[in-house]
């Protein structure tokens, strides 16, 4: 009798005690090789263990597969591990959950039996095993966090109207960059740093480029033939007296004539030869037929 009651009192102190502790985890990792076994899911132990974690209510994911939240946090999460003590003639495993320190939290009964088959010995151990976690009636409980930082957007903020006292305390911030003054025993003085308006004006530059429209060839009508890249402009002899090479800008010429390099463009409807001599500006009305 004394035996019995032993048993249900550490029974009911691992149910206390591990339903106050797994309530704080999020996730049950299930490593893909389990216990002292050599190869992945050897006899189909971690696939059980993991439907079986689900099948009470837990959140299992294998250890190759964490989602992102476990991924940056592992102690959401209890890994958990296959004790397997088995003899020649029977099968005894247990299992234990350890949280990311490594450190204990809950381990369960020791499922034994004597099936010869290994697939079928530590499935039924696992499962007799599993039988701890049936009472705990796990829920995860997300603590709320309460000494985070609070981030303040100061986004489309409404600015207000300077205030009299503000704007007073900025017009004597001002007035203080511009006055210079000394009050001791020995000098008491006050200057005026302030910039005093000068009476010196600049004098109106004075054009060195003069233009004057005259036209070409006695306004003799000029012909344009097309080349590769613009016209050319031939008179009535015929002689060509001009080429006009194309530019970025529709209706402006790069122009070169005789000695003469300059630009063809339409001002008001009229064509005009615009070149330098010297420092002079020389402007030319053409008459082009296109």
């Amino acid at each position: 009798m004394k035996n019995i009651f032993a048993i249900v009192f550490v029974l009911i102190g691992y149910s206390g005690i591990g339903q106050v502790n797994l309530n704080e985890y999020k996730y049950i990792i299930i490593p893909k090789t389990l216990g002292d076994f050599k190869e992945e899911n050897q006899y189909l132990t971690s696939t059980l263990l993991k439907h079986l974690f689900v099948q009470k209510g837990f959140t299992a994911v294998y250890e190759d597969a964490i989602p992102e939240d476990l991924y940056l946090d592992r102690c959401l999460g209890l890994t958990a591990r296959l004790i397997d003590n088995s003899s020649m003639f029977r099968t005894k495993v247990q299992i234990l959950v350890e949280n990311c320190k490594g450190e204990k939290v809950f381990s369960s009964i020791e499922g034994t039996n004597k099936i010869k088959e290994y697939k079928e010995s530590y499935k039924q151990g696992i499962t007799d095993a599993m039988s701890s976690f049936n009472d705990l009636n796990y829920s995860y409980k997300e603590e709320a966090v309460t000494d985070k930082p609070i981030t303040i957007s100061f986004k489309n903020d409404v600015k207000t109207l300077e205030t009299d006292s503000a704007k007073l305390s900025t017009d004597t911030e001002n007035r203080s960059k511009v006055v210079k003054q000394t009050s001791s025993l020995e000098d008491q003085s006050y200057k005026s740093m302030e910039p005093v308006a000068s009476d010196i004006r600049q004098a109106a530059p004075k054009s060195k480029i003069e233009s004057k429209l005259s036209a070409v060839n006695d306004g003799e009508v000029l012909y344009a033939q097309p080349i590769a890249n613009g016209y050319q402009l031939i008179d009535s002899a015929p002689k060509v007296v001009m080429k006009l090479l194309n530019s970025s800008t529709k209706n402006v010429f790069i122009a070169q004539a005789d000695n003469k390099s300059g630009m063809v463009f339409q001002k008001d409807g009229i064509w005009v030869f615009e070149y330098y001599t010297g420092t002079e500006l020389i402007q030319e009305e053409l008459r082009i037929k296109f």
